[in-house]
């Protein structure tokens, strides 16, 4: 695994000789639209490498043990680990290994329907690297009679073909927004509570889902104890079916906060198949630019849900989108990750990198309006893999899939074993 941050002067075909690679597969691998590049672009070098796992000394670890743990060469981890003493391993210290053995993780993409035309090949190429398809397209009314938003039976059908586990995505959604007022209301009435868990089921069963995915936001506190009686009904009416709950990202629990006061973690967690937090939108649409999911953030919130919950039952969020922010009303524009890098080149602008935040970013200017782009590239992406592997934890969403990421995609496709159900 390489990743080649361009150099002023630099050039496509100059970086594809360096490497040994074609143009071609760089344009590919890169989701390039043009030859040309700028300064600070991360382009993600494919190779016949090991992957690199990411681990932390324990208690009672010796190098030599781990390299047969983890199917390698001892002379590898020294040479990718130079400052280390292999005879005064620290605990608590992280150390990287190239191995065979690949990481493995539960992944879940969230999509929208639209026609099975424009779908197909996305789930297609994607069929490999998701566990699970979250369908976007369910929300239930003010007595809690959950109904289907938009027609996804053609794409229930195409997942079980592809061998991608699909999922009936709930959501309180009103007038195209988040409504507290209809998760508070059907949450906090025993009958309206009880319609939706038996509406979700019979749609879950009937249309051939493997189970769901539940997005109910701004839940008002005072309703939280009626959210995990909910959830566990839902989860007895389930079965075998699979339970995935989303939750709003925190690093402590604030019961009364209007956002993520409802969220129980540690009851969630052991009713749930899956909790996902959202680590994403840390820099929000409206807000003022930033990262939207910088690393330092994203490790706090994984330490406290493991606090709280098994690790095995937890993912974390990842984006496959930037937002571009007009500086003077932080007036936002959602853009894939494909397209935030090449609007970088197309405008000529130098990419930066934000070493706290571990997050790419630049600036430009629309006439005479200030923008500041934040987004993901192959950098942020391998940091949150890592994550995934020092904590255990169970793997990662992304929204959504429609999202062209293709430096993403083809570093799960190389070095990531992806679990299927």
């Amino acid at each position: 695994m390489a990743v080649h941050v361009v150099k002023a002067g630099e050039n496509l075909w100059g970086i594809a000789e360096l490497y040994g690679v074609s143009m071609q597969t760089l344009i590919n691998v890169n989701g390039l639209t043009t030859t040309s590049l700028v300064p600070g672009l991360a382009l993600y070098i494919p190779d016949n490498l090991l992957p690199i796992r990411t681990y932390r000394i324990k208690k009672g670890d010796q190098l030599r043990l781990l390299s047969k743990t983890f199917n390698t060469e001892l002379s590898y981890i020294l040479s990718l680990n130079p400052n280390i003493n292999p005879n005064q391993l620290s605990i608590g210290q992280i150390i990287h290994i190239p191995s065979p053995n690949k990481l493995e993780i539960t992944t879940l993409g969230f999509i929208f329907p639209s026609s099975i035309t424009t779908i197909t090949p996305i789930l297609q190429s994607l069929a490999g690297q998701l566990t699970y398809l979250a369908i976007v397209a369910y929300s239930f009314t003010e007595k809690g009679l959950a109904f289907n938003q938009m027609d996804d039976t053609a794409i229930i059908e195409l997942c079980h073909q592809l061998k991608i586990s699909p999922l009936l995505m709930i959501r309180n959604f009103l007038n195209d927004q988040f409504s507290a007022d209809l998760a508070g209301d059907v949450l906090g009435n025993p009958t309206y509570r009880q319609n939706l868990v038996t509406s979700i089921v019979n749609l879950t069963r009937n249309k051939g889902f493997s189970g769901v995915s539940i997005d109910i936001e701004f839940i008002p506190p005072a309703r939280r104890n009626d959210f995990i009686t909910f959830l566990s009904s839902l989860k007895n009416a389930l079965g075998n079916l699979l339970l995935h709950v989303n939750v709003h990202a925190k690093i402590a629990d604030l019961p009364t906060n209007r956002i993520v006061g409802a969220y129980d973690y540690a009851r969630i967690g052991k009713i749930a198949d899956f909790m996902a937090v959202m680590t994403i939108d840390y820099g929000y649409p409206g807000g003022p630019p930033d990262p939207i999911s910088p690393i330092g953030w994203v490790e706090q919130v994984i330490k406290y849900a493991i606090s709280q919950m098994h690790p095995a039952k937890l993912q974390i969020g990842m984006s496959l989108y930037g937002y571009d922010k007009t500086v003077s009303n932080n007036q936002t524009r959602a853009l894939s990750v494909q397209a935030s890098q090449n609007q970088a080149i197309t405008t000529g602008t130098t990419i930066q990198f934000d070493n706290t935040a571990y997050s790419p970013w630049y600036r430009y200017w629309r006439n005479t309006a200030e923008h500041i782009v934040w987004f993901e590239d192959i950098r942020s992406y391998i940091a949150k893999y890592r994550l995934m592997d020092l904590y255990q934890i169970a793997g990662t969403t992304y929204w959504q899939v429609s999202l062209p990421a293709p430096q993403n995609w083809e570093f799960v496709k190389r070095n990531i074993k992806v679990i299927k159900r």
